[in-house]
C-alpha cells in the first residue's frame, strides 16, 4: 500500500493529538483518593507513568484491570469521578494539544483527506474537547467508543470504514490502535510520542517522533 493512495486519516485521541497528563493524572488522583478515603485501597504515591499507562484505555476494561476486585457499582463510580474531574479541568482551559497539532490537521484537511476521529472515550470528554478546541472545524467525522457501547476499536473501524473511500491509514500510539489497523487491513503510523510503550508499536508500518511529521508523509 502506498502513501499517495490514502484518502482517509482515522486518528486516535489521547497520546496522538492530545497530551492527556493535564487532566488525566489530576483526575485519576481524585479517584484514587476517594478510594483510599473510603478503605478500599491504600494509600499510594503515584509516579506519573504508572498513571499514564491507563490513558487510552476505554474506561470500563481499564477498572476491570487496574482493580478488578471492586463492584462494578464502585468501578463505574470512580469511572465517574474521573469524567467529571477531566470536565472541570477542560473548563479550567488545562487541555494542551502536542505542538503542531491543530496546523498538521489544517494541512491534511486542505489537501483533501478525510480525517475522522476514533477515541476510547466517554462522549462528555469528546463533547467537552470539540467545544475547547473546535474539532469539528477539522475532522469529518469525531466518534467515542461509548457511542458503540465500549467496543474494542478494531470493531468499531470494522463496521465504519465501509463508509470511507479509497485507501486508509491508522495513526496512534497504543498497541490497540496498531492492532485496530492491521485487522483492517489499514496501514498504521505509530506515535512513539505518545503513553504507549516501545514494544506497542513494533508492527507499525512507520513511526513518528512528532506529530508534524505527518505533512512529510502526506
Amino acid at each position: 500500500m502506498k502513501l499517495e493512495n490514502i484518502r482517509t486519516i482515522f486518528f486516535d485521541y489521547d497520546g496522538t493529538l492530545h497530551d492527556s497528563t493535564y487532566l488525566y493524572v489530576p483526575a485519576f488522583k481524585k479517584a484514587y483518593d476517594f478510594l483510599v478515603k473510603e478503605g478500599y485501597a491504600k494509600k499510594k504515591n503515584w509516579k506519573i507513568e504508572e498513571i499514564t499507562q491507563w490513558i487510552g484505555y476505554n474506561p470500563a476494561i481499564m477498572w476491570k484491570e487496574f482493580m478488578p476486585n471492586l463492584s462494578e457499582d464502585l468501578r463505574n463510580y470512580c469511572s465517574n469521578i474521573i469524567t467529571e474531574e477531566m470536565s472541570s479541568l477542560i473548563e479550567l482551559g488545562h487541555p494542551k494539544l502536542y505542538e503542531g497539532s491543530t496546523e498538521v490537521l489544517g494541512y491534511l484537511k486542505s489537501k483533501g483527506y478525510t480525517l475522522v476521529l476514533l477515541s476510547n472515550c466517554k462522549k462528555t470528554y469528546l463533547d467537552g474537547h470539540c467545544k475547547f478546541f473546535s474539532l469539528e472545524n477539522y475532522f469529518d467525522r469525531l466518534i467515542c467508543s461509548q457511542e458503540f457501547n465500549y467496543l474494542p476499536k478494531y470493531e468499531i473501524l470494522s463496521s465504519i470504514k465501509s463508509d470511507y473511500s479509497g485507501e486508509m491509514v491508522l495513526v496512534g500510539d497504543r498497541k490497540q490502535d496498531i492492532e485496530s489497523g492491521l485487522k483492517n487491513n489499514m496501514f498504521t503510523i505509530g506515535c512513539s510520542y505518545g503513553f504507549g510503550l516501545e514494544e506497542d508499536l513494533i508492527e507499525a508500518n512507520i513511526r513518528i517522533n512528532d506529530i508534524r511529521e505527518l505533512m512529510n508523509l502526506f
